[in-house]
C-alpha cells in the first residue's frame, strides 16, 4: 500500500521516499507498470521451481520485494526474448531492483545458489540413503521407499534389481523439487556413465566375471583398500584366491554381514552363516558390499601383476598396507596390526 501511495503521489513523494528510506524510486512512463530504478540493495534469495512461468516468477519477485511489479518483469522477459532463459533454482538477488537488473541476475550463473550433496566412496546402501537425506532435506523414508522399488531406478540389467553397488559416489546438485527417486536415478545414471568410461561390460568377461561380479570385486577392493595405489594389488589378491578355488577370507565381507565397521574381526565373527561371509563360503559374495568409486572399478578391471595371496593394513591411521605370497610374512604382518589395535 505504501508503494501504491507513492506511485499516486507523484514525483515529489517518490524522491522523498528514496531519501528517507535509502531505496530506489519507482519509475516509469504514464500507464506503464511500476518499476524500480537501479540495481537495488541488500540481498534476498528466491526460488524458481520447475514449470514456473515468467508471470509466476514475477509474482515471486514482487513478494520478495525484488521488483515493483510482476508486469514490469514480464515485459522485460518478453522484450528481451528470454522466455526460455529462466531455469529452476535458487538465486541471490537484491531488494528493490529494476526489472531489467533483476532479469540480468536471474540469467547470470553466478547468482544461482547451487545446493550439493557429496556421497563418499564405499558407503553401503543404508549409509548412502542417510547421507542423501541429510544433504537434501528429503525424509529418509522417501529414499528407503525409492530404493525399495528398483525397477524405477533404471538399474542396468546385470544389477539384478538391487541398488547396492550401483549408486555411484560423487557430488550431486540438488535441483528444486527433486524427489528421492530423482536423486537415486541420477546416481544410477552416473554409475552407467562410469561403467561405460571404464569399459565394465567389455572387460569383465576377460577376467571371467560378469559385470555384477566385477562390481562386487570393486566393492571389496574399495572396502579393503587404504589408498588407491593399493587397489590393483588388492584386486590381484582376490583373483589369485579365486583362481585356487580358495575362500577369500575378507574382513570387509564379514563386517557387511554383521552390519558394522571394525578392524577387530574375531574368530567367532567369521563363523556367522551369512552368504556374504567369505570366511565361511568360497568364491565371491552374492553381490556388492558397498558402492565403489571409479578408482576401485578401474583397479578391478586392470589388476596389478603379482603372486600376492595375502595383504594386511598394518597401520590403518597412515593407511600402510603390506602384501605377500608367504604365509610366515602374512602372520608377521597380522602381528603388526594386532599390536596397532592392542589385541595381542
Amino acid at each position: 500500500m505504501r508503494r501504491a501511495a507513492l506511485v499516486a503521489g507523484g514525483g515529489f513523494a517518490l524522491v522523498a521516499a528514496a531519501v528517507a528510506y535509502g531505496v530506489h524510486a519507482v519509475v516509469g512512463q504514464p500507464g506503464s507498470p511500476p518499476d524500480y530504478s537501479g540495481g537495488g540493495s541488500g540481498t534476498v534469495t528466491i526460488e524458481i521451481t520447475p514449470g514456473t512461468s515468467a508471470g509466476e516468477v514475477g509474482q515471486t519477485l514482487v513478494q520478495a520485494g525484488v521488483v515493483a511489479s510482476a508486469q514490469s518483469f514480464v515485459e522485460q522477459v518478453i522484450s528481451r526474448s528470454k522466455e526460455s532463459g529462466l531455469h529452476p533454482g535458487r538465486y541471490v538477488l537484491r531488494r528493490r531492483m529494476s526489472a531489467s537488473a533483476a532479469l540480468d541476475l536471474l540469467l547470470a550463473p553466478a547468482s544461482r545458489v547451487v545446493r550439493k550433496v557429496t556421497v563418499p566412496e564405499g558407503l553401503r546402501l543404508p549409509e548412502v540413503l542417510r547421507v542423501l537425506a541429510d544433504g537434501t532435506g528429503i525424509p529418509l523414508k522417501d529414499f528407503t521407499e525409492a530404493a525399495g522399488e528398483p525397477r524405477r531406478l533404471r538399474l542396468p540389467a546385470y544389477a539384478e534389481g538391487e541398488a547396492e553397488g550401483f549408486l555411484f559416489p560423487a557430488t550431486y546438485e540438488i535441483e528444486p523439487g527433486a524427489t528421492a527417486g530423482d536423486m537415486l536415478r541420477k546416481m544410477v545414471a552416473r554409475f552407467r556413465l562410469a561403467a561405460r568410461k571404464v569399459g565394465l561390460e567389455d572387460l569383465a568377461p576377460r577376467l571371467n566375471l560378469t559385470p555384477r561380479q566385477a562390481v562386487t570385486v570393486a566393492s571389496i577392493v574399495q572396502a579393503e583398500g587404504g589408498v588407491p595405489a593399493d587397489y590393483p594389488k588388492i584386486a590381484r589378491v582376490v583373483y589369485n584366491r579365486l583362481a585356487r578355488g580358495a575362500k577369500l577370507e575378507m574382513d570387509s565381507t564379514v563386517n557387511y554381514a554383521l552390519n558394522r565397521h571394525t578392524l577387530k574381526v574375531t574368530t567367532e565373527d567369521t563363523r556367522n552363516g551369512s552368504p556374504y561371509n567369505t570366511y565361511a563360503r568360497p568364491g565371491l559374495p552374492p553381490g556388492p558390499i558397498g558402492n565403489p568409486g571409479e578408482s576401485a572399478l578401474l583397479a578391478t578391471l586392470h589388476p596389478a601383476e603379482g603372486g600376492w595371496y595375502w595383504f594386511v593394513t598394518t597401520d590403518p591411521r597412515r593407511k600402510i598396507t603390506k602384501f605377500t605370497d608367504k604365509e610366515m610374512e602374512f602372520r608377521k604382518y597380522r602381528e603388526e596390526l594386532n599390536r596397532y589395535l592392542g589385541t595381542n
